[in-house]
């Protein structure tokens, strides 16, 4: 059996742990949560900062490929209530803090964030910036869609401190582009891809997407072509995740059959990893490559590369606020998530309650085996020379990863494991190995999408 068969099996991506569908809502409060993000707050705000992940849900347009939580609407009057709604909840957040917060990462998803107006979203920045200050060494960076961004929304964000932004290619074929409807020329991403360097941005991503409907190695070929042509300083290589039974009739524009089986998705993700490589980029994490001069490769080279739910950071911040329909926020002690209604939220906020509705509160046992999973995700090592790293599960872990030692996808040593380049692709199946509350209690439907 190859490797691709025998470990492509449903597995969560690691942006946290315990993952969502394990989290211990019977136990988790509002007041618990307040008190984790007081206690992070007061531990890491001078030294660290905190980050901010805002969550901006308007989309114009359906695509069917998508897994964020979304409003599909042409109306831009909604804009400013949902800007007011969630500089509500940053106010409410604020009065939690001991002192000004100290902004190090603030991040723009969606949604599409470029449905707002530079305008709107130049009120939502100050009103944000009004509450804090800018550390010193910060990072923002927002979504873009090639289609909609404009000069304006580029210039209106840099002055506001913006470097980084990412825009959503996807892929190049128009086949594929009419099945998930997400068609967009070359032309636009070039425009929008040159024009963000003019004004001065210094990181700018594409994110592509292999493992879509229709899709074969031709349509991956060229679409890395035409991507190279523009030499984006990040490159998000994304395995297309099909949950339909989770996202309900997003994922549905199109059958199972119309998909690549996992071979080809294999040989894809092969093909850009040759690409990238060939063309400078070094692999970081899992899913992304950036260019040798770019801020992550240099997190990557010393060890300091972070991952949580914006997904993979050059620096590292313990407390993550999200703000907005369905963020997931990170004390490090604890993760909560906003309700995902949009009216829901926005009552909540009307009276003064902080819009979660589900959470977690970590345990001693939650704490370290996070580390280990964040050290493979983040450094495809980790190590237990402490007994602080140390779990009573450790042996059996050990023994299970025999296996993949035996396909020569990772090296054991006394107190160390290192995952191999063979490895990389699997890191989501080394994972599992020590997500103990998933070999505790085994899904009965499946939760994640195939590893592979």
């Amino acid at each position: 059996m190859c490797l691709v068969q025998k470990y492509n099996v449903p597995g969560p991506r690691y942006t946290s742990y315990p993952t969502v569908p394990y989290w211990n809502n019977d136990t988790f409060s509002l007041i618990k949560w307040k008190k984790s993000i007081k206690k992070n707050f007061e531990e890491s705000n001078d030294s660290e900062g905190i980050s901010l992940y805002i969550h901006l849900p308007f989309c114009e347009y359906m695509c069917t490929f998508c897994g964020c939580n979304k409003r599909i609407t042409k109306r831009h009057d909604l804009e400013l209530p949902y800007i007011r709604a969630v500089l509500k909840e940053w106010q409410l957040y604020c009065d939690l803090f001991e002192g000004r917060p100290n902004i190090k990462e603030l991040h723009l998803g969606g949604g599409t964030p470029t449905f707002f107006s530079p305008k709107n979203l130049e009120f939502l920045i100050n009103g944000i910036l009004r509450k804090g200050n800018i550390a010193k060494d910060h990072e923002f960076s927002f979504e873009g869609h090639p289609n909609n961004t404009t000069e304006e929304h580029l210039k209106a964000l840099y002055d506001l401190g913006f470097r980084r932004v990412s825009f959503g290619v996807q892929d190049y074929n128009p086949t594929v582009q009419k099945a998930i409807n997400r068609v967009q020329s070359f032309e636009n991403v070039k425009y929008v891809t040159d024009t963000a360097r003019a004004i001065g941005y210094t990181s700018v991503g594409h994110d592509l997407i292999f493992g879509l409907p229709f899709q074969n190695l031709d349509h991956i070929e060229e679409t890395i072509e035409k991507t190279m042509l523009l030499k984006p300083d990040r490159i998000a290589f994304y395995s297309y995740a099909h949950v339909p039974w989770i996202k309900g009739n997003g994922q549905r524009g199109f059958s199972e059959s119309d998909l690549p089986k996992a071979p080809l998705k294999r040989a894809m993700y092969q093909k850009g990893k040759e690409v990238f490589e060939k063309n400078g980029y070094v692999e970081i994490g899992m899913d992304h490559f950036a260019a040798s001069s770019d801020a992550l490769c240099e997190a990557s080279k010393k060890g300091k590369l972070h991952r949580n739910f914006m997904g993979y950071s050059s620096s590292k911040t313990q407390l993550m606020v999200g703000l907005g329909v369905s963020s997931i926020s990170d004390s490090w002690y604890g993760f909560a998530q906003n309700v995902k209604g949009i009216e829901e939220y926005q009552s909540l906020l009307e009276n003064n309650i902080i819009p979660v509705y589900r959470g977690h509160i970590l345990n001693d046992e939650d704490l370290i085996i996070r580390k280990h999973i964040l050290n493979l995700m983040c450094n495809f090592s980790t190590s237990w020379n402490t007994t602080t790293e140390k779990f009573s599960e450790l042996p059996d872990v050990l023994i299970q990863l025999k296996e993949m030692e035996a396909d020569d996808l990772l090296i054991i040593e006394s107190d160390t494991i290192q995952i191999t380049e063979k490895g990389k692709p699997f890191v989501r199946n080394i994972c599992m190995a020590f997500d103990l509350l998933l070999k505790r209690k085994k899904p009965e439907t499946q939760l994640f999408s195939m590893t592979v």
